[in-house]
């Protein structure tokens, strides 16, 4: 199943997720595209998300405004759904609308192979991975995460200026994670205040509260064009980049 958070609030970008993309808001978009891959069920925070869901034929949960983060909304979701232990759950962003469905299907596949959590890495360049907003990720000889940043990470001592094209030293994280029932538990239970989970708190990123306490991220390296909304500005950028034709195909 896929399980989308949708957090009404938004920092940088207000009521983000009810943005249009092309006639339909961005967490319906997200939902009826990820539906051509599985089941979907939006965990939303406002009543207001949910009505919306529902008259666009798209299932949809009432979750607390309270959560940490957006595992934690899907966890409750999924523990509203009665998902049994071994159900592979896949958390969806609800701003990526345009995220190809081949993604999700090779996450499922990792997640079937026994990982205890997986997500998605695509090469960027030097120039994405010096943007704090482009989260990246570095990885060992098995494929595991070994740290997630905001910071350009591996950082090249020698000073390398050469971004004529995408270079395999650097990763950028797609927000798309697997798990299953059992597992997204055990993440869950983990530890997550300040003092608990420092690296957590301090680059604003969730999933290093599962590496701060030893557990594995297996990542799936994926060839993508999709962008990640996160600004008004990646909106603009999106829009003009896929036509409203192609989008509904």
């Amino acid at each position: 199943m896929v399980i989308i958070p949708a957090r009404l609030a938004s920092t940088r970008f207000p009521n983000k997720i009810l943005a249009d993309i092309f006639g339909l808001p961005m967490v319906v978009a997200s939902a009826k595209n990820a539906a051509k891959v599985d089941e979907v069920c939006v965990a939303c925070d406002d009543i207001s998300v949910l009505e919306l869901c529902k008259s666009h034929k798209i299932r949809a949960i009432l979750t607390s405004k309270d959560h940490q983060s957006g595992t934690d909304r899907c966890y409750e979701a999924a523990k509203k759904l009665g998902l049994p232990s071994s159900e592979i759950i896949i958390n969806l962003q609800a701003d990526e609308p345009f995220l190809e469905p081949e993604i999700v299907q090779a996450l499922q596949g990792k997640m079937a192979q026994g990982a205890f959590m997986a997500s998605c890495a695509t090469p960027i360049t030097q120039t994405q991975a010096l943007n704090p907003n482009v989260v990246k990720v570095v990885v060992d000889s098995s494929g595991n995460a070994l740290y997630f940043s905001r910071s350009i990470i591996p950082y090249d001592r020698d000073g390398s200026t050469d971004d004529s094209k995408m270079d395999s030293s650097y990763l950028g994280h797609l927000g798309v994670y697997g798990y299953s029932m059992e597992s997204l538990r055990e993440f869950c239970a983990l530890p997550q205040s300040r003092e608990h989970s420092p690296l957590e708190h301090r680059e604003k990123l969730e999933q290093l509260r599962a590496l701060y306490y030893g557990k594995r991220i297996a990542m799936v390296l994926v060839e993508t064009q999709s962008i990640g909304i996160d600004t008004p500005e990646d909106l603009q950028k999106a829009l003009e980049k896929f036509s409203a034709r192609a989008f509904g195909e």
